[in-house]
């Protein structure tokens, strides 16, 4: 049985670190110098969309650390809400962290700001419906809404996509500044099907289309079998904060008309955030986290 955070913890909290339960594929985040902040990182960022529900054993693989410093900084982040213990002895993200998100201005704050126009979005189109702000090098889900008829997508709210690979992604790379693009570009892009763009060059291109055409087609880079289609959101200062999108399957994939559908979406939110063509100056993109 493991050992409940309530309660002190039976084993050495000076025994040496044990390689084989460092998380796979990272390093420990118990090696010298670490602080206690980043373990406590580390302890989060044990969880995932694939692993919503852990173990102590767990957490402390996954986070590098050895079980007796897991099992306190375990106590510590329960105590405060961040985690929560089910009747399986199992460990779970905790109501608290929901809290504290909620304040981020590009996180709730931005979603209760567009809904209406993403609702009206669904609507038009009845597929499954996006936004998304960047985070660095990746695009995060902070909305969606879907219907059951629609194509089946890999998107979650949460969920981070390389900026290549989306429509939204690349809407929030073609409207990034320069040595965001550099950077994207020289890196390896990850192909996730045949179709995926992987070629700097290439997607450079794409990217200025991006800009002259004022939206993104994604034409099958996720999935094989659907089409996503984007439009910029825009902030008050003219900046683009976050992108709009559409997913439709490949055989519903009205292109221009959704085009225009997802651009008026676009458009009622960048002027819901106070966005006034022509009146504000346009700035790089400010949806990002770097």
């Amino acid at each position: 049985m493991e050992p409940d955070p309530g309660r002190p913890a039976t084993t050495d909290p000076g025994r040496p670190d044990d390689p084989s339960a460092r998380r796979p594929g990272g390093p420990s985040a118990d090696r010298p110098g670490t602080s206690v902040a980043d373990r406590l990182l580390a302890v989060l960022g044990a969880f995932t969309a694939d692993r919503p529900a852990l173990s102590l054993s767990d957490i402390a693989r996954r986070a590098g650390l050895p079980l007796p410093t897991a099992h306190r900084l375990v106590a510590r982040l329960v105590a405060w809400g961040a985690l929560e213990r089910d009747a399986d002895g199992c460990y779970h993200v905790g109501l608290r962290l929901l809290e504290v998100a909620s304040l981020a201005p590009r996180g709730l704050a931005l979603r209760g700001t567009a809904l209406p126009y993403l609702e009206d979005l669904y609507e038009a189109t009845h597929e499954n419906v996006h936004l998304a702000v960047r985070d660095g090098l990746e695009a995060v889900y902070v909305e969606r809404i879907s219907a059951r008829s629609a194509v089946p997508v890999l998107s979650r709210v949460g969920a981070r996509w390389p900026l290549h690979a989306t429509a939204v992604g690349l809407v929030l790379l073609a409207y990034g500044d320069p040595a965001l693009q550099a950077e994207v570009c020289s890196r390896p892009l990850r192909a996730f099907t045949p179709y995926t763009v992987t070629d700097p060059a290439v997607l450079r291109r794409m990217l200025a289309e991006v800009r002259r055409r004022g939206c993104a087609v994604s034409d099958r880079q996720i999935t094989d079998d659907a089409i996503s289609l984007a439009a910029p959101v825009r902030g008050a200062n003219g900046g683009v904060v976050a992108a709009v999108s559409v997913v439709v399957g490949v055989r519903d994939a009205r292109v221009p008309a959704l085009t225009a559908t997802v651009q008026v979406a676009a458009g009622g939110i960048s002027r819901a955030l106070g966005w006034r063509p022509g009146r504000n100056r346009s700035l790089p993109s400010t949806a990002s986290n770097e």
